[in-house]
């Protein structure tokens, strides 16, 4: 393993590319077309705070450029996107730039969610001070923005929170990497946890009467996560003690019974063990984008993903995963679907 390492940990850095956990837990649906054609009876105006799974088009300046814009199989939707559509409403990036583009602040936008956010740190996955990196802007910081520009929640509004999966990789890499020991690891996840339930409260203290949160997929499971034990391992036992750490954190703030808990984890087994059922031809074995197209790119990675570096014509249905690690707009949408049926019994 030791000659594996530097190749392994270049691997994982190329893969943590502005993640926030894309192993979804997908129940039920079977594609984009089976989407109701009409509007239900409930509408939001939804609010999304996260990483790259909910990430609209933070960088979509540059990525655009090549057919791309956000984590998935371009110019497919987000989890967020699909969600804000059902509801009878749109969702716009809160903020663009990064790679070399200039920051802009969209007062309309609600879309907070960056790719390699993590939960209060703001030193992300692919993060540079210039500029020609990703913004990284922490949920945290996500949420203050939100209200230093719009105040409070208002009672018509859905609130989407996850995160933790870009702290969980940048202290995998450390785990492997030697630099950090597997109880560090733990007691970091533990922390970003409960930083994770506190941002949680604040939203319901800032008058927040909808709000859905969802812990994290498990990695180990991912098409990145199987290509070695090693990394496998390690992403799963940081991705539970993450997801443990929130539930008991939360319930400790009296705060778990007040929010519509999703609970990814569990749901991805699901979608792997039934992947034909739900559409798929290629469940974690593939990509859903050509990763040795995608190397002429800036970043190997499904932000730049489009269909002419897709490997099938029909990929962003077929498949479960874009890149190593983020979801193909078929994935995208049958998450939403659970969020959107989670919402709605909720609100009987």
């Amino acid at each position: 393993m030791k000659a594996r390492q530097p190749f392994l940990i270049n691997r994982l850095r190329t893969a943590m590319l502005l993640f926030a956990v894309a192993l979804f837990a997908a129940c039920g649906g079977s594609n984009d077309d089976d989407k109701p054609a009409t509007n239900p009876p409930l509408t939001f105006q939804v609010v999304s705070f996260g990483d790259s799974i909910s990430d609209v088009g933070t960088y979509a300046p540059v990525a655009q450029l090549v057919g791309g814009g956000r984590f998935t199989t371009n110019p497919g939707q987000v989890w967020t996107q699909v969600v804000a559509n059902f509801f009878g409403g749109t969702l716009t990036a809160a903020q663009t730039g990064g790679y070399g583009a200039p920051v802009e602040n969209h007062p309309n936008g609600l879309g907070y969610a960056q790719g390699g956010a993590r939960v209060t740190d703001p030193n992300g996955i692919k993060f540079k001070s210039n500029g020609l990196g990703a913004l990284t802007v922490p949920i945290t910081t996500q949420l203050q923005n939100h209200l230093s520009a719009h105040g409070n929640f208002n009672d018509n509004q859905l609130v989407l929170v996850q995160g933790g999966g870009s702290d969980i990789l940048i202290h995998a890499a450390a785990v492997l990497g030697g630099s950090e020991t597997n109880d560090d690891a733990t007691l970091a996840m533990t922390l970003a946890a409960q930083q994770l339930a506190a941002i949680v409260g604040k939203v319901l203290d800032s008058g927040a009467k909808h709000v859905v949160v969802s812990n994290v997929g498990n990695i180990g499971v991912s098409p990145f996560g199987i290509s070695d034990p090693s990394i496998g391992s390690v992403l799963t036992v940081l991705t539970t003690t993450f997801n443990s750490a929130l539930t008991t954190a939360m319930q400790a703030a009296g705060i778990q019974n007040r929010v519509i808990n999703i609970d990814q984890f569990a749901f991805i087994n699901d979608v792997l063990a039934h992947f034909k059922e739900k559409g798929f031809q290629v469940s974690n074995t593939g990509t859903g984008c050509n990763l040795q197209l995608l190397s002429k790119e800036l970043e190997i990675s499904s932000l730049f993903c489009s269909p002419k570096t897709y490997t099938a014509p029909d990929a962003d249905q077929t498949y479960m995963f874009a890149d190593d690690v983020h979801p193909t707009t078929h994935l995208h949408a049958l998450f939403a679907e659970l969020v959107e049926q989670a919402v709605q019994a909720a609100n009987k």
